[in-house]
């Protein structure tokens, strides 16, 4: 059975939430799904593709501004697919159970998952390096440093997200 491609697109500062769509981009392809990954900024048109699964890291309470700007160019367009939202960020592992832990920011990555009808959101944990440069980052990464991504539950999402558009 042919089908059109989800597109997994996201929104990173440092890389972190960059492989985790890399990883999301793998298990649906695991599951027979094709798919392809890239960032937010890069994707001029969604032409082609069957479903979206657009994430972005936050930042100081903010989603990251490609995958913003992503919702608001193609709002219409995805409203008229299936959409899956994610963000990564929490420096802990208060997402590990699927709630939204202590996520400052989680109501702009749901706010945003309501405006395009999203089938379902997720919040993971983030990736900070000790070597961090830049402020706020180099202050954040004194005292939470670290890489509070759960790739199981990660690479769980998607199959899930593959089950629905099976």
């Amino acid at each position: 059975m042919s089908r059109d491609p989800v597109l997994v697109v996201y929104g990173s500062k440092r890389g972190g939430t960059a492989e985790i769509a890399e990883w999301i981009g793998e298990s649906l392809r695991a599951a027979h799904v094709p798919a392809q990954v890239r960032a937010a900024r890069e994707v001029h048109s969604l032409e082609g593709f069957g479903a979206v699964v657009l994430g972005g890291a936050l930042y100081t309470g903010r989603w990251h501004r490609d995958a913003r700007r992503f919702a608001r160019r193609f709002a219409r367009q995805l409203r008229e697919r299936p959409v899956w939202v994610f963000a990564s960020g929490p420096l802990d592992t208060s997402t590990d159970d699927g709630s939204d832990g202590n996520a400052f920011g989680a109501k702009a990555v749901h706010k945003c998952a309501n405006r395009v009808d999203a089938r379902g959101t997720a919040l993971f944990g983030g990736r900070l390096e000790a070597t961090a440069r830049g402020f706020p980052a180099s202050a954040m990464a004194k005292k939470n440093a670290g890489d509070f991504r759960d790739r199981s539950r990660i690479e769980a999402w998607a199959k899930e997200i593959s089950a629905r558009l099976g």
